[in-house]
């Protein structure tokens, strides 16, 4: 395998003043890329470039809250301005409005989708325009979330953006495949603002604070650790050791690395004629419906006491 080295590439992370952004955007950094950061807090934005830059990378801030156009079009134009190009896209930035589908409002929906899902689909159309232009390919890495591959309670809105997310990798990959544009969903887990609400991580989390390390049964048998963790995946499929990898849904966590599998048809049954209501009754317990799937994230497996 090569060495990864990713000089003379220009990025663009959106939400990444702080947490997975940060980390990715570090990470690009370090491999060699020119990063634009993008978050909605001046401070935190360039306080993320001071980082970078102190750390020996190339970064300078964008501050701009996606899902528009016309918010997309600057992080572009302004990694074009500032570096001559744009060769990466990372969509990262995303909010939480957690509520039960009863007590969901559309502002509460509207707000996650836009930042999520409109956020990524604005973004990597005002990319891909950039990238083709160029004509020398490029990398959208689009972020994922378990919810999304599996459902999570009180989670409607987020789960579904990120489920959609999955599904334009999936799109995005064959309509730039001819422009060698790779286009890859990553399915990241760490310990972050969002995860450390969850009680059965939360003393864990505090413990790696204060200096601990997170167990074996965190890092491997859950895939959960430090957003640094999760970043090598992103300059990798940035680079040219990724180049054949596109259209998947990558998770990434801990000390794991997984493919996870697209949808697709597990079971199967006929009937002569098609089927009637009566007929599915009859059969679909002992055919197609012996083995229902499950949902949602699986608690984490604790160790005994």
């Amino acid at each position: 395998m090569p060495s990864i080295d990713l000089s003379g590439k220009v990025a663009v992370v959106t939400g990444s003043g702080r947490g997975l952004g940060l980390a990715y955007a570090h990470a690009l950094a370090a491999h060699g890329a020119s990063v634009v950061v993008n978050d909605i807090d001046e401070a935190v934005a360039e306080q993320a470039v001071k980082s970078i830059t102190e750390a020996g990378g190339t970064a300078v801030a964008e501050v701009v809250p996606v899902g528009t156009t016309e918010a997309a079009e600057r992080l572009v134009n302004r990694a074009v301005e500032e570096f001559g190009r744009l060769d990466i896209l990372v969509t990262n930035a995303g909010i939480l409005r957690d509520k039960v589908l009863w007590k969901m409002t559309d502002d509460d929906f509207d707000a996650v989708i836009t930042t999520h899902l409109k956020g990524t689909f604005t973004c990597a159309r005002a990319a891909a325009v950039r990238m083709r232009e160029q004509g020398e390919g490029g990398s959208l890495i689009l972020v994922g979330s378990p919810a999304g591959q599996r459902g999570n309670f009180g989670q409607t809105n987020y789960a579904a953006a990120k489920a959609g997310i999955a599904a334009f990798a999936r799109t995005w990959s064959m309509e730039l495949g001819r422009a060698n544009i790779t286009v890859n969903a990553i399915v990241p887990v760490a310990a972050t603002a969002m995860t450390e609400t969850i009680p059965a991580f939360a003393p864990y989390i505090e413990a790696m604070r204060n200096g601990e390390p997170l167990p074996d049964f965190l890092r491997k048998g859950e895939g959960f650790g430090t957003p640094e963790d999760c970043a090598a995946l992103v300059p990798f499929l940035a680079s040219e050791a990724a180049r054949g990898v596109t259209g998947q849904a990558i998770g990434i966590g801990g000390d794991k690395v997984a493919l996870w599998s697209h949808p697709q048809e597990i079971s199967t049954a006929y009937a002569d004629g098609g089927w009637t209501p009566d007929t599915l009754a009859d059969a679909f317990p002992t055919s197609v419906g012996a083995e229902l799937q499950t949902v949602g994230i699986p608690a984490p497996k604790l160790p005994e006491a």
